[in-house]
């Protein structure tokens, strides 16, 4: 099977593809992998094509133009279950190689990046000022724990780009794979690298042209960032900039925490990627987003993949269940059966929900919708209040022990089971 596959996209590179060929072959036969080297050329007429395939490589003529159809027909063309991108034009070490492959059982996407701690990049002042300001424009505009989203030199896993729906077709497809990886809950490891000056040749950069493609694809991820598509959503709220969405988020952790009874096994049914789960390390995680539960793979061991009202657990398993801000998003009661069902006698439930007997969460909901469009409000489709939830945990044979309202809208309460039903 192909362990790694090496893809450079070139455009009139013959002066750098064959010594560039060399040396990453001298890099990479060491290291006891079975590995190929793929060059996707750009409609080169200095004879690029044919000097790669004097070397004893894969060449691809492009189908379509631009750099990011370069890749994306590279990718295609690949077998190798990791894949490893970099530049023709030698700012990209083929020494580097060993280093940067090293580092795949670390995270699922590897940058070699200029803009970390001992990092560098040898370019102008000029080149190096619209490159930094660029990836800063990005970072906090998105609010992305990366420094270096413009740096071909990378690595991914081969799963990683087969879950991605990737459109640029230009250099925006450099951050535009990597925010879709983020969204999605990979994980992105930067590791300090030295940029080099090209070895010989021009650039293919046109600064118009790029920024036009980076303003664009900033705008269009800007609509979904704060959405709950992206997997860090809940773990965002609590550390949000927004005053009132941070306490509330901070109110709600600090309620069911200390609601929490920790002897015995506990679930976070529909946990989502909240720092409450992420504080619960050997916590049973449960949520139908794949995204979610990846993104929180940094922090905990135990993932279900599952819808709650159906959940994979035999009757009895846990002392403790969290249900917080789930019971809205399901049009069937039959998750209290399921709740009481992997209860244990004796056992606690901490639910919390909003509570639509209050008009001031109705107001607050409304004011939420306007503010925050991708959120979780067009989300609810059923509508507790406290006697409607009062009477189906009673029915389920719970008793509620404790209440506690967040700005006297959401409601937390802790409950035991006394019964089996």
């Amino acid at each position: 099977m192909m362990e790694l596959s090496v893809i450079i996209p070139v455009l009139n590179e013959s002066n750098n593809i064959g010594l560039l060929i060399k040396e990453i072959k001298n890099s990479i036969n060491n290291l006891g992998i079975i590995y190929e080297i793929i060059v996707v050329d750009g409609g080169s007429k200095d004879g690029t094509v044919e000097v790669a395939q004097r070397m004893g490589v894969k060449a691809i003529i492009q189908n379509n133009p631009g750099f990011g159809n370069a890749l994306l027909e590279g990718f295609r063309a690949s077998q190798g279950e990791i894949i490893l991108t970099l530049d023709a034009d030698f700012s990209h070490s083929p020494d580097f190689i060993p280093h940067i492959l090293d580092k795949i059982n670390e995270a699922d996407v590897i940058i070699a990046s200029r803009y970390v701690k001992n990092g560098s990049a040898k370019v102008s002042l000029f080149r190096y000022a619209l490159s930094r300001l660029l990836n800063l424009f990005f970072k906090y505009g998105l609010s992305l724990p990366l420094n270096d989203i413009t740096s071909g030199f990378r690595i991914y896993k081969r799963k990683i780009l087969n879950s991605l729906n990737i459109r640029a077709k230009d250099f925006n497809v450099l951050p535009e794979i990597l925010i879709e990886a983020y969204a999605k809950g990979f994980t992105i490891k930067e590791i300090p690298f030295h940029y080099a000056r090209r070895k010989s040749g021009t650039s293919h950069l046109r600064i118009i042209k790029f920024a036009i493609g980076y303003l664009k694809l900033f705008l269009s991820f800007w609509k979904r960032r704060n959405s709950i598509t992206f997997s860090d959503y809940d773990e965002r709220g609590y550390y949000s900039k927004i005053f009132l969405q941070r306490y509330w988020q901070r109110r709600r952790y600090n309620i069911i925490m200390g609601f929490l009874e920790k002897k015995g096994l506990v679930a976070d049914l529909g946990c989502g990627s909240s720092k409450i789960i992420q504080d619960l390390p050997e916590a049973i995680a449960v949520d139908m987003s794949i995204e979610k539960m990846r993104y929180i793979r940094k922090s905990n061991k135990y993932l279900v993949n599952a819808d709650v009202a159906a959940l994979p657990f035999k009757k009895g398993v846990f002392s403790c269940v969290i249900c917080s801000e789930v019971v809205e998003h399901i049009k069937q009661n039959s998750i209290f059966e399921e709740i009481s069902r992997i209860l244990q006698e004796g056992g606690i439930l901490i639910l919390g929900t909003p509570d639509y007997g209050r008009l001031r969460w109705r107001i607050i909901e409304f004011f939420y919708g306007l503010l925050q469009p991708g959120g979780y409000k067009d989300k609810h489709i059923t509508k507790y209040d406290n006697l409607t939830l009062n009477n189906i945990l009673t029915s389920q044979g719970f008793k509620i022990l404790i209440k506690r309202y967040i700005c006297g809208s959401e409601l937390i309460l802790k409950a035991r089971k006394t019964a089996v039903l």
